[in-house]
């Protein structure tokens, strides 16, 4: 079982490279109505890779889209399990690990229409979850985390 799991370590890391060329890969737009806006500042903070979570930092970067709407592959992707924010359950703790163009992501806030399989760019992915009945007065967004917790900036 050891050995399984070490294979399936350093499969997923050659899958997932934080080495992969900014310029050859960026994501299109994650939600209906949007081109991938950052959230900026609001009264829960900001939503830039790094920004101050009081005594921790941000490991994503926040992507404004509205409470309900549809949310988008960003490209060709391999729906790779569920992915949760949280370990209490609440309104939003939802989401999806994916692979694709040599990245490997999350994206959180979303409730997936399925959690396996692959997308074609573009496809509904699924619809963000209500943000606001969490956080009221955030700017509702999806929030995207390299696994590896790098920063994703530089693929928008």
């Amino acid at each position: 079982m050891r050995l399984y799991i070490l294979f399936c370590f350093l499969l997923l890391a050659v899958i997932c490279s934080s080495r992969v060329d900014a310029s050859l890969v960026k994501f299109g737009p994650l939600c209906s109505g949007n081109s991938n806006q950052i959230r900026g500042h609001d009264k829960w903070g900001d939503g830039y890779y790094g920004a101050s979570r009081g005594g921790r930092k941000h490991m994503g970067l926040d992507i404004v889209c509205a409470d309900g709407d549809t949310v988008y592959a960003p490209f060709d992707v391999k729906l790779d399990g569920k992915a949760t924010p949280y370990k209490k359950n609440n309104a939003i703790n939802d989401g999806i690990n994916l692979i694709g163009k040599g990245l490997c992501f999350k994206l959180f806030y979303v409730k997936p229409d399925r959690y396996s399989g692959t997308l074609k760019k573009g496809a509904k992915l699924g619809t963000l979850l209500p943000m606001q009945s969490v956080y009221p007065g955030i700017t509702s967004h999806v929030h995207v985390q390299m696994r590896d917790k790098s920063d994703p900036t530089k693929y928008f």
